[in-house]
């Protein structure tokens, strides 16, 4: 029976996101036409990645997509790998179940792996509601696709998916259910409630056995040490918390041992006791002498936080941090900031202090060429900058006049640079969020970045060029910030005065494969240099360094604030 239509080419984001971001070796056993691998590859465009199927269509279009794909029986005992070195991560999406004898297979696999490299699986749970159900009923479950896929011929709960992963002589990091459909599942326990005293079982672990679908599975060869990241931040705004907040975490959850929550306002902290390591990381909080925040920060305290404050924007621009004693960067145990110069500014305050520059997540897919007289499309978007572009409108709308049927402009939050456009073509976007933001960039052929040399502009980041390159625009910027990270002429082109300006716009326009030529060099320095994935380490470390001087750290703070020093 052939196989639905797209299921080769799935993508299951529960294993995706938990495949560590520092891999750069794996192996993934039935990989279909190569779609996880291309997912991941996004994210860490230097892992190598194996593939292992058997189908022959799905594993011809794999081999252009991935670096080795092995057409193999993986249950072959002689099967070999190309030469790598030990894996970091060996992946079975939905595999074993299809397998004769997984146990045997997964434990020889086993000993690919590096001795910190990870087993990621994602298994069925043969006590799902539906299939209860349907015994109760009398009928054994017959499905063209799902838990009795005809090609099934391993089945699994819970209790044996564990007694697979540890007869495989491997440690369990977490078992994560895939859960669709709960309040189906609450109503088959509901049904069941008068017999459950009976029959001797437990409401709630009944409900939690027969709810998952599938188990996603980590383990590995030896414990992972854990860490707890808690993140309060702001309320959501254009890309300030997904690029300093959730995007960070979500990559660091991916390593084994780490797990992490993001709540705006509140958060239930964890009790407070000396074996798990916990770092709430607080998002530009607004922290004053009065006995509210003195009271929250006491209670951090006791819980057993290390508490982190994460800045990114000049903070003498807010003078109400310096009329309470920056007490916002001295209140806490460490800061962490996206730029240098920010640094520079905080360090005073707190000498605890890392600098994590703004980076995306993943890479969006390159560009195709612009064809034959296809308008260039200019991106600008930004909030409160009339300062920054009005010094610059009447050269852009100069540009546009001498060829306005070559133009498109697409403007997102800032109403007045869109009216200031005498430009026929041009859109206007909202104030939206991260992803429509990012939508509306992907379309865009050129990125015009103006920053004015002010003080609170020298400590803003260069995020927006690293956003655009990602997406292979070209970038015309003014030197301030995007100086330092451009390379004349290579990566983007940087602009003075009026006449540069000018000049590089017409000079796109007369020969616009050089805007696709510029975009693709910088999205190649995004590769190298600004991808989330790289930092990783490096927070990680940080992270964890806190929490083992966390002691010194403490002392520390209750000198600079001995008001924080708890009354009782």
């Amino acid at each position: 029976m052939p196989e639905p239509s797209g299921y080769h080419d799935r993508v299951n984001p529960d294993l995706l996101w938990r495949i560590p971001v520092t891999a750069r070796t794996v192996l993934e056993v039935g990989c279909g036409s190569g779609a996880l691998g291309v997912a991941f590859k996004s994210r860490q465009p230097a892992v190598t990645w194996v593939g292992i199927e058997a189908e022959p269509s799905a594993a011809a279009r794999a081999r252009g997509r991935l670096d080795h794909v092995l057409s193999a029986d993986v249950e072959d005992p002689a099967l070999t790998l190309p030469a790598l070195p030990p894996l970091d991560c060996l992946i079975h999406g939905d595999v074993l179940e299809h397998l004769r004898d997984p146990w045997a297979c997964l434990q020889r696999q086993a000993a690919w792996l590096a001795d910190d490299g990870i087993l990621l699986a994602c298994i069925p749970n043969v006590q799902h509601w539906s299939v209860l159900q349907q015994l109760f009923q009398g009928r054994w479950p017959r499905l063209d696709e799902g838990l009795f896929d005809r090609t099934h011929l391993r089945w699994f709960t819970r209790q044996s998916i564990v007694e697979l992963v540890e007869g495989c002589g491997l440690v369990l990091h977490d078992l994560q259910p895939r859960i669709f459909r709960p309040e189906q599942a609450a109503a088959f326990v509901q049904q069941l409630e008068p017999a459950l005293a009976g029959l001797g079982l437990d409401r709630q672990a009944l409900l939690e056995g027969v709810s998952p679908l599938q188990y996603v599975v980590r383990a590995g060869r030896r414990p992972a040490p854990p860490l707890q990241l808690d993140a309060l931040s702001l309320r959501p705004q254009v890309g300030m918390v997904d690029v300093r907040i959730s995007q960070p975490l979500r990559a660091l959850a991916s390593r084994p041992g780490v797990t992490a929550r993001v709540s705006a306002g509140s958060m239930a902290l964890l009790p407070a006791e000396p074996l798990t390591p916990r770092v709430l990381i607080w998002q530009r909080p607004s922290l004053t002498t009065g006995p509210d925040t003195l009271q929250r920060l006491r209670m951090l305290l006791r819980n057993g936080y290390v508490i982190v404050c994460e800045y990114d924007d000049d903070p003498d621009h807010w003078p109400a941090i310096a009329a309470n004693g920056h007490l916002t960067f001295r209140g806490v145990h460490a800061v962490q900031v996206s730029t240098e110069p920010l640094a520079t500014v905080i360090r005073p305050h707190n000498a605890e202090l890392a600098v994590f520059g703004n980076t995306v997540e993943s890479l969006p897919p390159g560009r195709d060429p612009l064809t034959p007289g296809q308008p260039l499309r200019l991106f600008f978007g930004a909030l409160n900058r009339e300062a920054d572009w009005a010094p610059w409108i009447d050269t852009l709308n100069d540009v546009f006049a001498a060829a306005p049927e070559a133009w498109i402009v697409e403007v997102v939050h800032d109403r007045g640079f869109h009216d200031a456009l005498l430009l026929p073509r041009r859109s206007f976007t909202p104030t939206c969020d991260y992803a429509t933001y990012r939508q509306v960039m992907a379309r865009c052929d050129i990125a015009f970045l103006p920053l004015g040399d002010t003080r609170f502009n020298r400590m803003k980041s260069d995020l927006k060029a690293v956003e655009a390159a990602a997406h292979g625009l070209a970038i015309v910027a003014s030197p301030t910030v995007y100086g330092d990270s451009l390379e004349e002429g290579v990566t983007g082109r940087l602009f003075r005065n009026a006449d540069q300006l000018r000049q590089v716009l017409h000079g796109w326009r007369q020969a616009p494969e050089q805007v696709r030529a510029f975009g693709a060099r910088g999205r190649a320095w995004v590769a190298r240099e600004r991808l989330t994935a790289q930092q990783v380490p490096q927070r990680e470390a940080w992270y964890r360094s806190l929490w083992d001087r966390r002691e010194d750290l403490t002392r520390q703070l209750l000198q600079r604030v001995p008001a924080l020093r708890d009354p009782g």
